[in-house]
């Protein structure tokens, strides 16, 4: 979701939200569900972080040398901390304070970190050789990027149905 248009001062602005409220039912977004493209944005969001605390925590384990287990744990919690920092960054420029940064950030985007954290870590554990590949195996890159397209084409669809119904990024959309 590309937050680098914020507006700030009208987050909290009723005549704003009422304005998103109309934007969203003019382009369907509340009652008909939300289109592919605003999904598929959403989803490209969280995948990004998600990406970025992954190959982070690989490489953090890896240099450690630090088992599959603590490596993974370390790669989740990352791409969770680097999912939420984009809409957190996002929602404190368009002036909300760090406490309700925070909230609108674990509202917009917890169920779409979980969904594509659950099949991309899923895919690579489950990909024969791919947790005891190392940093320079084809086999392990494969699988990621294999995990994050099917954690997209998977997650995608479960943005759109939230975010049609005012939850996920939806959230995020009041404070443009």
């Amino acid at each position: 979701m590309d937050h680098s248009t914020h507006q700030t001062g009208h987050a909290h602005d009723p005549a704003a939200r009422e304005g998103h409220r109309a934007h969203a039912d003019q382009h369907g977004e509340h009652a008909h569900g939300a289109s592919w493209p605003t999904a598929a944005k959403a989803t490209l969001h969280c995948l990004t972080g998600c990406a970025i605390g992954e190959i982070l925590g690989m490489v953090i384990g890896t240099a450690l040398l630090w088992g599959n287990v603590q490596t993974m744990v370390l790669t989740i919690s990352l791409a969770f901390l680097f999912g939420y920092s984009f809409t957190l960054f996002a929602v404190r420029r368009a002036g909300l304070d760090f406490k309700s940064a925070v909230k609108v950030a674990l509202a917009a985007d917890t169920v779409s970190i979980a969904v594509m954290e659950l099949v991309d870590n899923g895919i690579i554990a489950l990909t024969p050789g791919a947790m005891d590949a190392h940093l320079s195996d084809g086999l392990l890159w494969s699988a990621l990027l294999g995990g994050f397209v099917v954690a997209f084409l998977i997650t995608t669809p479960v943005n759109k149905w939230m975010i049609g119904r005012g939850q996920g990024h939806a959230v995020v959309h009041a404070y443009h």
